[in-house]
């Protein structure tokens, strides 16, 4: 049976364009059934583990009913952590990009509480937060629910099991009786089961089971950075790691391109591999792997299913994958038909709570990747150096270019070994880098717990940028796009409005 696309699900046109940035283009299993349900305004007992996707099995179609245009709450979330409510906070921003007027609000434990207030009285459709902060602004009346169009439940048993249930019951019962709840949760533990028999009678069922399993032969590591340092980070593995060829996935389409381009610039022998590539560009490219052409592809999850390539040693994760499953293709790209592979995961201090989820699903604990010291890095280099002039001796013009410079270094009475140093800096001028001059600088590592500020993870108010993962908590608002309005898929339910929302350039 043929796979349904993104397309054919009936998603809010602006939310379908958002998708295509993000670079997906086959819905995983659970949001292929829990999209076309939620799209019809039915309740959703979902059971599924963590990391299939189910974020995006939730905010897609809900963002693809909202009314923009309304500023009181109508889409509430409720997660057991504050670092699971900040990357679904992330997740409903990228996912609302091409929105003018809509703004996604983090609300959780141990932040202040004046910024949530200020941006709870200018307005948020969408709130995603952990139940016992909601509780406190619901009985403060700062949070008005008489709006709400549909409620989710996220990891519900995980609420369970730190003490929420009495939490969530107390906001579900403040919910309009319209409200579309989904739910979700790995297990069904009775308490959640009298929760769903409560508040989600008539719900329609949707059971995945999570495609995990152990990733044999192929060794994983993870390397924390920074985010403003991954590239350096990057080079620095590409530098050290015997690769004979390596996959370096990111997560969307302009990434792939602006990544290749700059390690073109250091020398790699790249290209990038994506959805926007036809299928004989796309051949051609793998093709040019296969065959030594190329050494590196920077690649979003497209190409983590069906390529194998002998040659490929390493997988890179630059970005971390949205789920665990896409996790598993990626990394099986190495490793094939009984050969070993290496997989090394680049994970900022955010994403680190992830890394047991991806543990998980592997059935393997990843191994701390440490990069060599500078002094280290700086010898690496020299004998690289000396390697590769050293290549050069048996070249065929050698005895034309010592006849050269014995010319040149005779007419000036120079000294040959100050002819070649000055040969180098001239090699060295015409392209920066290339002679190991000087020592590397040591790449700073996050600590293994990181402090926290006010209001979320690194001293900042959760760290959140506009218009994409990394947003700020008052609300964002999403970025404008161009063209005409686009139609919307038939099907409002449950005083859903018809989302006022446009096609991206």
């Amino acid at each position: 049976m043929s796979e349904k696309t993104f397309a054919e699900l009936g998603l809010d046109p602006a939310v379908l364009e958002a998708v295509r940035t993000v670079g997906y283009e086959t819905p995983s299993p659970i949001q292929a059934q829990a999209i076309p349900v939620l799209l019809e305004g039915h309740h959703l007992l979902g059971i599924a583990q963590t990391g299939t996707g189910k974020t995006a099995a939730f905010a897609l179609p809900l963002l693809s009913r909202i009314d923009a245009d309304d500023l009181s709450t109508q889409i509430l979330v409720l997660t057991p952590t504050r670092e699971l409510a900040i990357q679904v906070a992330e997740a409903f921003t990228t996912y609302a990009s091409g929105f003018r007027q809509l703004h996604v609000l983090p609300i959780y434990g141990g932040a202040d509480f004046a910024p949530q207030l200020k941006a709870l009285n200018r307005g948020s459709q969408v709130i995603v937060g952990t139940p016992g902060r909601l509780l406190d602004h619901l009985r403060r009346g700062k949070l008005k629910l008489n709006n709400l169009k549909a409620l989710v439940l996220d990891e519900a048993d995980e609420m369970l099991r730190m003490g929420f249930i009495d939490d969530v019951e107390a906001i579900l019962a403040s919910t309009p009786d319209s409200c579309q709840r989904a739910l979700f949760s790995a297990t069904m533990p009775p308490a959640i089961a009298r929760v769903a028999n409560t508040y989600l009678s008539d719900a329609r069922e949707v059971k995945i089971k999570s495609e995990t399993r152990t990733v044999e032969r192929i060794a994983q590591f993870v390397l924390p950075t920074f985010g403003e340092r991954k590239l350096d980070a990057l080079t620095r593995i590409l530098e050290v790691e015997p690769i004979d060829a390596a996959i370096i996935f990111v997560r969307t389409k302009a990434e792939t391109t602006l990544l290749a381009e700059k390690l073109a610039a250091r020398g790699h022998s790249v290209a990038p591999l994506n959805g926007d590539l036809n299928q004989r560009q796309r051949e051609q490219t793998v093709e040019d792997l296969k065959r030594g052409k190329k050494d590196l592809l920077i690649a979003t999850d497209v190409a983590a299913r069906g390529l194998d390539v002998p040659r490929i040693t390493h997988v890179i994760n630059y970005d971390v994958p949205y789920d665990s499953e896409a996790y598993i293709h990626r990394v099986g790209r190495t490793g094939r038909a009984g050969r070993a592979g290496k997989a090394i995961l680049l994970v900022t201090p955010r994403e680190r709570s992830w890394l047991r989820t991806l543990e998980r699903a592997t059935n393997s604990p990843m191994e701390p990747y440490e990069l060599p010291t500078p002094a280290a890095l700086q010898k690496l280099r020299q004998e690289q150096f000396e390697s590769q002039l050293m290549g050069f001796t048996e070249d065929g013009k050698l005895a034309k270019a010592m006849g050269l410079l014995d010319d040149i270094a005779e007419r000036n009475d120079m000294d040959m070994a100050m002819l070649a140093g000055a040969l180098a800096c001239w090699m060295e001028s015409a392209q920066p880098g290339s002679l190991p001059l000087e020592t590397p600088s040591e790449l700073p590592i996050p600590s293994a717990n990181p402090p926290r500020g006010k209001g979320g993870p690194g001293g900042k108010r959760s760290n959140f940028r506009k218009g994409g993962p990394g947003g700020k908590p008052g609300g964002y608002r999403g970025n404008k796009p161009g063209g005409k309005p686009g139609s919307r898929p038939a099907g409002k339910r449950d005083g859903f409005k018809p989302a006022k929302s446009r096609q991206a350039d």
